[in-house]
């Protein structure tokens, strides 16, 4: 009688065991621990290298290896099932959820924060108010020099940098500046945020375009170096401001009150068919401690209320 007792016993606690991996009895994760891959657009990875460590550091059995890659290698790496979760600054397009539909898998788009793309210059560059129209002139291949923008300028040939031609910033750009025309050929790629600010510094023909998460964070020793070594762009929407005070730098006040125009959306998009690690790091994201990381860094959260504060005279 104890041997079948025994038997019965030790048959659920197997059976317990079984029940929380798969069919073959691999050990699945949870949604605090575990190990997952995620894929990550690189524009946002001080932001998320913050939100991974925090999180790891609170569920001491997590283990989450982040790859920061450009958007359109993100992309490919959830469509071809090699992350269940991915960190991008847009949603998912009808083809793309075309893709998983076919495989009856149901992608999960988690807003967490409020973005902005930040256009930096070299500090002997004077011209660092330009409007929307201007943009749009550089961007388009139109204005090629500096004078085209100023006719005082004493700078020569504008050369524009990304810091990928497959990142978010050059799509964002694409779709919102030059109406899906190809970027002029005064445009080139440094391949990465380091060498994109690294070349601004040290040319005062050049103008950047990089995620505003990387110049933000004032508390970070990375960024306060960055800043000494670059100027950021005011932009005016107004085609004709008539005063400095109508042009916005991308502070978290003019992201979150609208007014910085080149504003957009991050978001953890999960393909995962139950509530794994993956579900609890975006959970954890969009919670009260990951939005408080994405309100330090200079971003704006997107389920936390911000509060601006005016000051008068």
């Amino acid at each position: 009688m104890k041997t079948r007792i025994a038997t019965f016993v030790a048959c659920l606690a197997m059976s317990g065991l079984i029940s929380c991996g798969d069919n073959s009895g691999e050990q699945l994760d949870t949604p605090t621990t575990g190990n997952i891959n995620i894929s990550v657009d690189e524009t946002f990875k001080p932001i998320i290298e913050s939100e991974v460590d925090t999180f790891e550091g609170i569920y001491k059995y997590a283990d989450i290896d982040a790859a920061y890659k450009p958007e359109g290698e993100v992309i490919k790496d959830l469509l071809n099932d090699s992350t269940r979760v991915a960190v991008l600054s847009r949603e998912l397009s009808e083809n793309e959820k075309a893709v998983f539909d076919q495989k009856k898998i149901i992608p999960r788009s988690t807003k967490i924060a409020i973005d902005a793309i930040a256009l930096i210059v070299n500090r002997n560059n004077k011209d660092t108010l330009l409007t929307m129209e201007e943009l749009k002139k550089v961007f388009t291949g139109q204005a090629k020099q500096w004078k085209d923008l100023d006719a005082d300028s004493k700078l020569g040939d504008i050369t524009i940098v990304f810091d990928n031609n497959n990142s978010s910033t050059a799509r964002y750009v694409r779709d919102s500046l030059t109406t899906d025309q190809k970027l002029p050929q005064n445009t080139f790629a440094a391949n990465s945020h380091e060498a994109l600010i690294d070349y601004v510094a040290k040319n005062d023909n050049a103008i950047g375009v990089i995620g505003v998460n990387w110049i933000s964070d004032f508390d970070d020793s990375t960024v306060v170096d960055f800043q000494k070594r670059i100027k950021v762009v005011g932009i005016s929407p107004d085609p004709n401001p008539q005063s400095t005070e109508e042009y916005y730098q991308p502070y978290q006040a003019y992201i979150a009150q609208g007014v910085y125009p080149l504003r957009r959306y991050l978001y953890i998009i999960s393909t995962e068919g139950r509530t794994g690690l993956g579900t609890g790091f975006a959970s954890f994201v969009a919670g009260d401690k990951g939005q408080r990381i994405i309100l330090k860094s200079g971003l704006v959260p997107a389920t936390m209320p911000v509060r601006v504060v005016g000051l008068g005279n």
